[in-house]
Protein backbone atom coordinates (compact mmCIF):
# COMPACT_ATOMS: atom_id res chain seq x y z
CA UNK A 1 0.00 0.00 0.00
CA UNK A 2 1.43 3.35 -0.79
CA UNK A 3 0.46 6.84 -2.11
CA UNK A 4 1.80 8.62 -4.78
CA UNK A 5 1.43 11.71 -5.43
CA UNK A 6 1.89 13.79 -8.94
CA UNK A 7 0.02 17.07 -10.88
CA UNK A 8 -1.68 17.33 -13.88
CA UNK A 9 -0.71 20.17 -16.29
CA UNK A 10 -2.75 23.01 -15.15
CA UNK A 11 -0.86 22.56 -12.31
CA UNK A 12 -3.35 21.04 -9.78
CA UNK A 13 -2.01 18.12 -7.76
CA UNK A 14 -3.64 14.33 -7.23
CA UNK A 15 -2.37 11.41 -5.28
CA UNK A 16 -3.33 7.84 -5.97
CA UNK A 17 -3.81 5.41 -3.65
CA UNK A 18 -2.24 1.62 -5.08
CA UNK A 19 -2.68 -1.77 -3.34
CA UNK A 20 -0.50 -4.50 -4.60
CA UNK A 21 -0.36 -8.09 -3.14
CA UNK A 22 3.41 -8.88 -2.88
CA UNK A 23 3.01 -12.33 -3.20
CA UNK A 24 0.78 -12.76 -6.22
CA UNK A 25 1.77 -8.80 -7.40
CA UNK A 26 -2.50 -8.52 -8.01
CA UNK A 27 -3.02 -4.48 -8.10
CA UNK A 28 -6.94 -5.04 -6.58
CA UNK A 29 -7.25 -1.64 -6.32
CA UNK A 30 -5.73 2.32 -7.63
CA UNK A 31 -7.75 5.18 -5.93
CA UNK A 32 -6.81 8.65 -7.90
CA UNK A 33 -8.22 11.52 -6.32
CA UNK A 34 -7.14 15.30 -5.56
CA UNK A 35 -7.41 14.25 -1.59
CA UNK A 36 -7.49 10.95 -0.02
CA UNK A 37 -7.89 10.44 3.37
CA UNK A 38 -7.82 7.88 5.99
CA UNK A 39 -11.62 7.13 6.06
CA UNK A 40 -11.32 7.00 1.90
CA UNK A 41 -8.55 4.40 2.66
CA UNK A 42 -10.87 2.03 4.85
CA UNK A 43 -13.96 2.58 1.76
CA UNK A 44 -11.40 1.13 -0.83
CA UNK A 45 -10.27 -1.65 1.79
CA UNK A 46 -13.77 -2.29 2.41
CA UNK A 47 -14.61 -2.34 -1.15
CA UNK A 48 -11.92 -5.05 -1.62
CA UNK A 49 -12.74 -6.99 1.17
CA UNK A 50 -15.75 -9.34 -0.28
CA UNK A 51 -13.54 -10.65 -3.64
CA UNK A 52 -10.19 -10.87 -1.78
CA UNK A 53 -10.67 -10.69 1.85
CA UNK A 54 -8.46 -8.40 4.25
CA UNK A 55 -4.98 -9.43 4.62
CA UNK A 56 -3.17 -10.29 7.57
CA UNK A 57 -1.15 -7.55 7.16
CA UNK A 58 -0.30 -4.57 5.54
CA UNK A 59 3.33 -3.44 3.98
CA UNK A 60 3.58 0.70 3.38
CA UNK A 61 6.79 1.70 1.83
CA UNK A 62 5.70 5.30 2.80
CA UNK A 63 5.61 5.57 6.12
CA UNK A 64 4.88 8.94 7.04
CA UNK A 65 1.87 8.98 4.22
CA UNK A 66 -0.25 7.06 7.25
CA UNK A 67 0.79 8.89 10.31
CA UNK A 68 -1.82 11.50 11.96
Amino acid sequence: MDFVADRLSDGRPFRLLTLVDNFSRVCPAIEVDFSLNGKRVVEVMEGLKMTFGLPKTIRTTGVNSFRR
